[in-house]
């Protein structure tokens, strides 16, 4: 049994962050099989000197155990009063996404509640001072985004992160942000009401403990989870140093697709997008359907539950490879009917079929079958 007292006093044992107690609690199974466990068993596990096997048993064995004990006691106790609730990377409720990261939290502290289908979500950062434009942008691919069923993702932040959020609840879709501080402290303050609204239409997201202040450190680790959340991240105006910058960074570090909207040339808010787009780190995104064809293959499902039109292949097609593709489906179809549906000759169907399958939007099946790839 994986106890959420349990991991909150283990994170007090000296020497040992989130994935050193991720290994040793996915060792043990159960967080009480820790205390009983000997310095011999505990160095056996790789990463763990017998040096730190002492220190962990010395840990449990002094006033410092007593402690830990108060401290996680009074953690959820703040919890409980905030009325929040604490999800651990072992439970069915943590997301997927995130357990594939290099360095997954080991516990996210919530207001609200995930989804099942906030699998299907896109972020959006960028600059807390953005231009009409940049507001503009916001506004647009958070509220066509969000009517489809994706869940929008930011930081809370002023600027793109607060339009990006409140522009995906008028809309009525989900929202999740996630936070550089403890759930129980709001910032920007004056976010507040935004915050509560978040938590009842999807939720307020953090790794840091009750209590934790908004400190300028905890921000890039806060943006990994933000990406790691992500099928993909919208960057939205941020300067070359901004923070949305350091997001986007981890979503190509976390093989994650990254898009970034063109901006003005001179303005120092744009530079960043830009400088994303020049170097080939960014998809240059002009529309909504310039994500969907490029996560079309993860969004499929969701594409097709909400009744949105098929995405259009992110390849240049001739006017007869275009009658083709129109006549095939996500569904395998046979050479024949493709032949009717198109309405052209089998030898013209098949070479054009040759041709887009070289291009990798159409996959040929056995029997003479062929279904969409893209």
């Amino acid at each position: 049994m994986i106890s959420i007292f349990d991991l909150l006093v283990l994170s007090q044992i000296p020497n040992i962050g989130p994935n050193r107690l991720r290994t040793l609690v996915s060792h043990f199974d159960d967080t009480s099989n820790i205390v009983n466990a000997s310095a011999k068993e505990i160095s056996h596990i790789d990463g763990f000197s017998k040096k730190l096997a002492s220190e962990i048993i010395s840990f449990f064995k002094h006033d410092t155990f007593d402690e830990a004990k108060k401290y996680a006691e009074h953690q959820l106790s703040r919890l409980n009063k905030n009325e929040g609730s604490v999800v651990s990377f072992w439970e069915k409720q943590f997301p997927e996404s995130l357990k594939r990261l290099d360095d997954p939290p080991v516990m996210l502290f919530m207001k609200g509640a995930f989804d099942e289908l906030d699998c299907y979500a896109i972020a959006i950062v960028g600059t807390r001072v953005p231009s009409t434009y940049g507001t503009m942008m916001a506004e647009k691919f958070s509220e066509e985004l969000s009517k489809i069923g994706i869940t929008i993702v930011s930081g809370l932040a002023r600027g793109i992160d607060t339009i990006t959020h409140t522009t995906t609840l008028k809309t009525g879709g989900r929202t999740l942000a996630v936070i550089g501080s403890g759930i129980d402290v709001t910032y920007p303050p004056e976010n507040k009401k935004l915050y509560e609204r978040i938590a009842e239409q999807g939720a307020v997201v953090s790794e840091f403990p009750m209590g934790t202040k908004p400190n300028a450190e905890n921000f890039p680790r806060r943006n990994r989870i933000i990406s790691g959340l992500s099928l993909g991240t919208l960057v939205i105006e941020t300067d070359i140093n901004g923070g949305a910058m350091i997001t986007a960074a981890m979503a190509l570090n976390q093989n994650r697709e990254v898009f970034a909207v063109p901006g003005n040339l001179d303005s120092k808010r744009s530079k960043g997008s830009n400088t994303l787009i020049k170097n080939g780190q960014a998809k240059l995104v002009e529309s909504v359907d310039d994500i969907l064809t490029e996560l079309s293959s993860k969004l499929r499902p969701l594409l097709k539950k909400s009744g949105q039109a098929p995405v259009k292949p992110a390849v240049d097609l001739s006017l007869f490879e275009q009658t083709v593709f129109h006549a095939l489906s996500e569904e395998p179809i046979h050479i024949d009917a493709i032949t009717q549906k198109a309405g052209m000759s089998i030898s013209d169907v098949l070479v054009n079929l040759l041709s887009l399958e070289f291009k990798g939007v159409v996959k040929q099946l056995p029997g003479k079958m062929f279904v969409r790839n893209f």
